[in-house]
């Protein structure tokens, strides 16, 4: 495949473009009848396998997340996602667009990111109903001596 095709892929495949990688385990946080399955689809082509549930006993390299304004405290939410990942893993937190039901401020992802020790990405529109933000483990803190 040719540079130019990746780049078009990255465009078009919101799984890639998210960078999700072949291999990867992916725990899936927060299903229900709403989510977006065509972008649950394609970050499962793009990793070659099936996401893991919220069942799942061991550490994974990503965290898909969804989550609405109802679904309780965010901060909670993100803090308890991080145990779940590698050190340096990110979260995918999914969150419905502006004026659908269940939608969070920005405002509101940003503040509990933070206080979650997390580092936000800026929000992308992922399908008709979900945008995502991008949140950041810390990778291992460098011993200052």
């Amino acid at each position: 495949m040719s540079a130019t095709a990746d780049h078009a892929e990255e465009r078009t495949n919101p799984a890639a473009r998210l960078g999700f990688q072949p291999g990867q385990v992916v725990q899936e946080i927060g299903y229900d009848d709403d989510v977006d399955q065509e972008l649950r689809e394609a970050i499962e082509d793009a990793i070659g396998s099936e996401l893991v549930d919220e069942d799942y006993d061991d550490v994974a390299d990503a965290v898909v997340l969804w989550f609405r304004d109802e679904d309780g405290d965010l901060t909670d939410a993100l803090v308890d996602a991080t145990t779940y990942i590698e050190e340096g893993g990110a979260i995918l937190l999914l969150t419905p667009k502006t004026g659908r039901e269940g939608y969070v401020e920005p405002s509101d992802i940003s503040e509990a990111a933070t206080t979650a020790g997390l580092t936000a990405s800026k929000s992308v529109s992922v399908g008709k109903d979900w945008t995502a933000s991008r949140l950041a483990t810390p990778k291992a803190a460098k011993s200052k001596k």
